[in-house]
């Protein structure tokens, strides 16, 4: 379970309840690699810790995802469309 968040220009850090420390390249998760520091910032868990939030971002990461290695899967199509609303 997560317990922590902080995102950088190129990394996530979760700190998990157990005490282990996971790091990712953001740029697995375009929305977040797009998004700006104050969105970045606006992070909540969801329930006890399953996952994380980003309500400006519409973006949900599993803590299990994370703990497994598995970047966003999240379609070139998709991203498109949510960077042109982005843009208007």
């Amino acid at each position: 379970m997560a317990v922590n968040v902080s995102v950088s220009e190129d990394t996530l850090s979760v700190d998990l309840r157990d005490g282990r420390s996971i790091s990712v390249p953001v740029d697995w998760y375009p929305r977040l690699a797009n998004g700006s520091t104050k969105e970045r910032n606006n992070w909540s868990l969801i329930g006890p810790g399953v996952g994380i939030h980003w309500e400006e971002l519409d973006e949900d990461i599993s803590t299990l995802g994370l703990i497994e290695g598995k970047p966003s899967n999240e379609g070139q199509e998709s991203l498109r469309q949510w960077l042109a609303t982005r843009q208007s």
